[in-house]
């Protein structure tokens, strides 16, 4: 049987209708739902809800931090959360176990970077952060006249980021108390302890008052010069303050000497106040960093510029 052509003609343009309208639709609910995805998707400081966790205030990594969201536009409306180093490792931790977004504030040497393998620093386009830092030893005026041998050890003392990290993530990882650990660190290492006792002699019993702040990195440094200064004779004080004060105690000479002067940039304005004062004794350890740091997994932050704005 012949069939029909004019119902033939209308049935195919009926189906390629159906179809071409099909495909509208089809277009139109990927787009929606791409919309959908896009509109649900957070960048990262809208997860973290805008905040870098930091540690003490007034430590010198929270002022240039303060800088840095004053400095970078694309952190405005961002703030610094600081309460303590304890605090700021314990929120790293549980980020890393979870795998979450989390911007800290981070410096070397440090312990977490033996404890967490995973760690970065961000790129730092503007230097608000600067480049690699010294820790410099610092002395009171006329230290080197009444105590000469300890200027002299003290001015001798070098050492490196992996000696002070081996003793924080050894105090972190045993429970014990830095300054324990410190004192088997200069028993295990008479060579190094040699050359900073080269040329010093014995005393009995003269006194010596370091100041330093209150982190594992510098409670570090003071207890291994407070050892070696023992094994000499002298009776020693270790006083822990806030940076300011202790750029002030060495320079009125409430305190003999410090260790713990992060230069140039982490202490820059305090070594400004008060550069007339206090004698600098050099580096005492070279190498030191700070800085924005987030795990490796947040792969798509490497620069302090890939941070969203409010």
């Amino acid at each position: 049987m012949v069939k029909n052509p004019k119902k033939q003609l209308t049935l195919v343009i009926g189906m390629l209708l159906v179809l071409f309208l099909a495909a509208c639709g089809s277009g139109s609910d990927s787009e929606e739902n791409a919309e959908e995805s896009s509109d649900s998707s957070t960048n990262v400081g809208e997860e973290i809800d805008y905040t870098i966790t930091g540690i003490e205030p007034g430590a010198g990594i929270s002022v240039t931090t303060e800088k840095a969201i004053e400095e970078y536009e694309n952190l405005d409306g961002w703030q610094v959360e600081q309460s303590s180093t304890a605090a700021m490792i314990t929120e790293l931790e549980k980020a890393i176990n979870n795998e979450e977004p989390i911007v800290v504030t981070g410096w070397n040497p440090h312990w977490m970077f033996t404890k967490f393998d995973n760690l970065k620093y961000l790129e730092d386009p503007q230097g608000v952060y600067g480049e690699v830092e010294q820790i410099k030893s610092l002395a009171r005026k006329g230290l080197a006249e009444e105590k000469p041998n300890a200027y002299k050890l003290i001015d001798q003392f070098n050492w490196s980021v992996e000696d002070m990290e081996g003793i924080m993530y050894e105090s972190s990882d045993s429970g014990e108390d830095i300054a324990t650990v410190a004192k088997r660190w200069v028993e295990d290492n008479p060579d190094k302890v040699a050359e900073w006792t080269e040329g010093v002699e014995d005393v009995n019993g003269v006194s010596v008052e370091l100041v330093s702040t209150p982190w594992d990195s510098e409670r570090a440094s003071a207890n291994v010069v407070a050892e070696a200064l023992k094994q000499k004779g002298f009776e020693v004080t270790i006083t822990p303050v806030d940076v300011a004060v202790m750029f002030e105690a060495v320079a009125n000479g409430d305190g003999d000497a410090t260790m713990a002067a992060w230069m140039p940039q982490t202490h820059a304005d305090f070594y400004e106040d008060f550069k007339d004062d206090f004698v600098d004794l050099g580096a005492n350890l070279d190498g030191a960093k700070i800085g924005l740091v987030v795990p490796e997994y947040m792969e798509e932050i490497n620069s302090i510029e890939d941070l969203e704005a409010k």
